[in-house]
């Protein structure tokens, strides 16, 4: 299979620098096994496995495990996912064959949940779906990957761990499905069930270095007709704002590919200008942001953002930016993490999002 026919616009990401990444999920997906991936928003964890999944020629399905915000729901959820890559003329003939008592075809041949069902009743249910997995890839005669995104996240309501232990442990027997977890580094730091029984490979994207960012912005540009000026810092400019980070770098790309840069050469006024643009369209995204944080992970991300650090427990930064002591300053560094707005102590503490640092110390200014 040609992998550059099939990857469209982000093709650089999977080639460069994530390339040893890429490989090795293909062959993780291809020998049935399961995979963890960490990492934060925006460094591109979805994109590397979905272009994997599709270079095993598997079916792609996709729950976000935030909207699963009880049994009800997740089941809801991984119905919806499969039926959408099922002909529904099969799936009536499974649910008649299997569970007609619980689901309802509405007129427009939409299978749903009966309303009313009782957690026994729901528990029978996901195990339905769990096996119907299995033969919607034998009927297709594909693979099936399941990627769940912020999967810890069913936790507030499977406290005894039941939905995700059953879970791991029956796509474990099934030959033609597997599944990805994507979360952040934080959430990874987790107990995923009994990790001896249903091992989980762990793969952790890290920011990109700046030679290598550089190449593939260079890529990026080259197929908008734009290229680095090479007589200015634009590039420099460049990678400094992005500090590593793909989804930051592509936003800021977008905007240059917009512009009008004189002779199609990206100059220093050209890369601020693309800057200033997206702060000023992320304004009330970033704060809304800082709204739903508490007060102590606020002023610590503003700390971190005017005066990075990788001590931010000593006592003389402490001191310096007023910050509480113990557990409540170690309280807002795990809940940042957790939340994939820092890394963790092996990347300094560093804001994951480049842009949202900027666009605070231009706000604290």
């Amino acid at each position: 299979m040609n992998l550059q026919a099939n990857l469209k616009f982000y093709t650089p990401l999977q080639v460069i620098g994530r390339s040893v990444e890429f490989q090795r999920i293909i062959e993780i997906l291809a020998q049935d096994g399961d995979l963890l991936i960490t990492g934060v928003p925006g460094s591109g964890r979805r994109t590397l496995v979905k272009g994997a999944a599709e270079e095993v020629n598997a079916i792609i399905l996709e729950i976000d495990c935030i909207r699963a915000t009880e049994s009800t729901r997740f089941v809801q959820l991984l119905l919806e996912a499969i039926i959408q890559n099922w002909e529904t003329s099969k799936i009536e003939t499974w649910v008649n064959e299997n569970a007609s008592n619980f689901f309802t075809f509405h007129p427009e041949n939409k299978l749903k949940l009966l309303h009313g069902l009782d957690e026994k009743q729901l528990w029978q249910v996901f195990t339905h779906l769990l096996k119907l997995l299995e033969i919607v890839a034998v009927d297709l005669n594909r693979r099936v990957v399941l990627i769940l995104e912020s999967f810890p996240h069913i936790r507030s309501w499977d406290r005894q761990g039941l939905w995700e232990t059953t879970f791991r442990q029956e796509v474990k027997i099934y030959p033609h499905v597997s599944y990805v977890l994507i979360a952040t580094i934080a959430e990874s730091n987790q107990s995923h069930g009994d990790d001896s029984q249903y091992p989980i490979e762990t793969i952790q994207l890290a920011p990109l270095a700046k030679d290598v960012v550089a190449l593939w912005a260079r890529e990026i540009l080259h197929q908008e007709g734009l290229t680095f000026d090479y007589r200015s810092q634009a590039l420099q400019l460049f990678l400094d704002a992005v500090q590593g980070h793909i989804g930051d770098g592509m936003a800021i790309i977008r905007r240059l590919s917009l512009s009008r840069c004189n002779h199609g050469l990206i100059r220093e006024q050209d890369i601020q200008n693309a800057i200033e643009g997206l702060l000023r369209d992320l304004s009330m995204t970033y704060e809304s942001l800082l709204m739903l944080l508490p007060a102590n992970q606020v002023h610590l991300l503003e700390c971190l953002a005017l005066d990075p650090t990788d001590k931010p427990q000593s006592k003389e930064y402490i001191n310096k930016h007023g910050l509480s002591r113990g557990g409540s300053l170690q309280g807002a560094l795990s809940g940042l993490q957790h939340k994939g707005l820092i890394y963790s102590a092996e990347q300094g503490y560093r804001l994951a999002m480049p842009l949202l640092a900027l666009w605070l110390k231009e706000r604290l200014s």
